[in-house]
């Protein structure tokens, strides 16, 4: 008896079958997640990192774990100005930046970071909302191909010191550290003051060894990054009204389909509202703690600081024209 040798050939349909299990894995099996990189420089107890965790949380939830946001805070993968490099690069997926340092690839964003440009919260939050502002993220998107999904509020910015300060003359000659971005330079150059930039991450040993004087963050900041431990006064100037960038990075944005970036917005926009709300909320509150902790604080009358720095909106460090800064100044 002769055995046959011959192998059975297979259908078209199993061979298809195979392939696809081959591209796809079997039926059931998971997809390894996308992962997304949000570095920022804000420590671990801050209200920026926590929203930015919960996003990522929240991501993967509505995404059923197609993606997942992983956060690096506190400088982890470097300075702000390394992380906004990273953009490019492809070493981040999403940052939290300033407006100042957004305004290093597209000069007039940093107009909404800028000492005195906003009367009040009411402005800013209009802005945040206004055409103009959808104008900026255009011009910045067309310079670095990144994108700018929202806004989340910084809180106003306040001097702190080791001298007493109550008018604008008083912060003459003052060695204060400023983050490193040229428009920071304006408030403390138009009273007087030395500013000298210093990376975030080295505010705390540069104020405790007296490499300078003072410094300018928000309350919160202020409470969270510990600057009250080696600061005896805070000086309630409000000189800027600040935010924080949350842009994702061109490559990235560009490699989502339509319907997975407007599930990001929607997530990183929630996130930027939540955390807003909490930085109000911790405005409120911080002055009496301040109290509490024994340090002076002083309320001051904003509108002579004011008035040193107004002449300066439209002179040689402006990186905005004319008409742009009219059209900020006529939002309601």
């Amino acid at each position: 008896m002769r055995i046959s040798c011959k192998r059975p050939v297979l259908g078209l349909g199993v061979i298809a079958i195979a392939l696809a299990v081959l591209v796809t894995g079997l039926p059931g099996q998971a997809t390894a997640a996308q992962v997304l990189k949000w570095a920022h420089v804000y420590e671990t107890g801050s209200p920026y990192h926590k929203w930015a965790v919960w996003a990522g949380e929240e991501m993967k939830k509505r995404s059923a774990g197609k993606y997942e946001i992983e956060v690096f805070p506190a400088s982890s993968l470097g300075k702000e100005v390394d992380i906004n490099e990273g953009l490019t690069l492809g070493t981040v997926d999403i940052i939290y930046t300033g407006q100042l340092f957004a305004g290093r690839s597209y000069g007039p964003i940093a107009i909404g970071g800028s000492p005195y440009m906003f009367r009040d919260f009411k402005h800013w939050a209009a802005y945040r909302d206004s055409d103009l502002f959808g104008d900026m993220v255009g011009g910045y998107r067309d310079s670095t191909g990144n994108e700018v999904v929202t806004l989340t509020y910084y809180g106003q910015r306040h001097v702190t010191s080791n001298k007493e300060i109550k008018s604008p003359g008083d912060m003459n000659n003052l060695k204060i550290r400023v983050p490193n971005a040229p428009l920071y330079k304006m408030f403390p150059e138009a009273v007087g003051a030395n500013p000298t930039p210093i990376a975030f991450a080295e505010v705390y040993l540069a104020l405790q060894q007296g490499v300078v004087d003072a410094q300018e963050n928000p309350l919160p900041t202020i409470q969270f990054k510990k600057f009250y431990e080696v600061q005896d006064y805070i000086t309630l100037t409000g000189h800027i009204t600040d935010a924080l960038m949350t842009i994702v990075s061109g490559s990235t944005w560009n490699g989502m389909s339509d319907d997975d970036k407007a599930m990001l917005i929607g997530v990183l926009k929630d996130a930027a509202q939540n955390c807003t709300d909490d930085i109000i909320a911790a405005e409120n509150s911080l002055v009496a703690w301040f109290r509490d902790q024994g340090k002076t604080v002083n309320e001051v009358d904003r509108a002579s600081f004011r008035a040193a720095v107004v002449p300066l909106h439209n002179g040689p460090a402006a990186t905005w024209d004319q008409a742009t800064y009219d059209k900020l100044q006529a939002i309601q």
